[in-house]
């Protein structure tokens, strides 16, 4: 008997798109994303961006719009993901956070409702590795020291006299976690000859053999390191963790460097450490980040403070945007992010 002719498959229809919408203040994200970004979005066959602007959830209309997104992408500025907030936001399945840390977003409320997360923290840690590298660099020429004394009137200024073991060739570097941006600062000094010892209570001695440094616990990376330098995250059993005992171990001659936050040191004992006149410390970030003029720390010697620069400011932001953009794309195409933020590594980074 002859099989009834097969019907043939149905045409296969235009794939469905995401919505998807901007939350952030109308200047973070003039500064962060550009017309490409957006048109990069439109472009991609998965998105439908429901505006080309932040959508404010007190406007009526843009209301309306939020409860439709399915992904939201967020960014400095971005109101705390709370209950009443999420309420607001119904289809709400995935988070972009297009800066680095999320914590100013995302509320426990958001693990509760199971919403995917992620961020452009891996992209914001290329700078701050950049800048702590060269700070590195700069710290063990004693550029800084150098540079006062010219300043000061030095004719000529003999580094050597003092410190005969100037220069980077050798040197010990110690890293106070191995952060996203602590490993891209092991990444960029495998191109030097330094040894690297970490400081990370969550990382082992496996782990540590794999990224080809020597783990060892906080008091013995203090007295042993020439530089030390700060990547460890603010958490409630962080903050002044580089307490008076710690900074008492960094040995005459020692630079320190904070591209973290401020609050994990206590800075009168820094101020007190450093006004003896034989270390020095490079701090982008202090606590309050603006110090008031009279604070210790800006008369403090061999102390070089700049404004919190290290993370991405201008051109720079553009890896911010094309990260976020990416993960949008990912989401909307696969259900799912290239670089997911769980709930447990949430509890222990930045």
């Amino acid at each position: 008997m002859t099989p009834p002719p097969r019907s043939a498959p149905p045409a296969a229809g235009p794939r469905p798109t995401v919505p998807v919408a901007f939350a952030m203040p109308e200047s973070t994200f003039r500064r962060v994303f550009r017309p490409d970004d957006v048109a990069a979005l439109h472009a991609s066959g998965s998105v439908k961006l429901l505006a080309d602007r932040p959508l404010d959830p007190a406007d009526p209309t843009d209301r309306g719009l939020l409860s439709q997104a399915e992904v939201l992408i967020t960014g400095w500025g971005t109101a705390p993901l709370d209950a009443d907030r999420l309420d607001l936001l119904p289809s709400l399945r995935g988070l972009v956070h297009s800066a680095g840390t999320v914590r100013p977003v995302v509320d426990d409320e958001v693990w509760a409702r199971g919403i995917a997360v992620t961020s452009s923290a891996a992209a914001n840690a290329v700078p701050v590795a950049e800048y702590t590298v060269a700070m590195i660099v700069l710290a063990a020429k004693r550029a800084f020291t150098a540079a006062d004394r010219l300043r000061e009137g030095a004719g000529s200024v003999d580094l050597e006299a003092d410190w005969p073991d100037v220069g980077a060739h050798g040197i010990t570097v110690g890293l106070v976690g191995a952060s996203r941006v602590g490993r891209a600062v092991i990444e960029r000094l495998r191109a030097y000859d330094v040894r690297l010892v970490v400081a990370d209570p969550h990382l082992d001695d496996l782990e540590a053999a794999r990224l080809g440094v020597r783990h060892v616990e906080l008091p013995e990376l203090f007295e042993t390191s020439g530089v030390v330098s700060l990547h460890a995250p603010l958490l409630a059993g962080t903050r002044q963790m580089i307490d008076r005992t710690l900074l008492e171990l960094l040995r005459p001659g020692a630079t320190f460097i904070n591209t973290a936050r401020g609050a994990l040191v206590d800075q009168e004992a820094l101020a007190d450490r450093l006004d003896r006149g034989d270390i020095a410390a490079v701090l982008d970030v202090t606590e309050p980040e603006h110090l008031p003029a009279d604070a210790r720390l800006r008369r403090t010697p061999h102390t070089f403070i700049t404004p919190h620069i290290a993370g991405s400011v201008g051109n720079e932001l553009g890896r911010l945007a094309h990260n976020a953009v990416r993960e949008t794309v990912a989401f909307t195409t696969t259900g799912a992010f290239l670089d997911p933020i769980s709930h447990q590594e949430f509890t222990i980074q930045a």
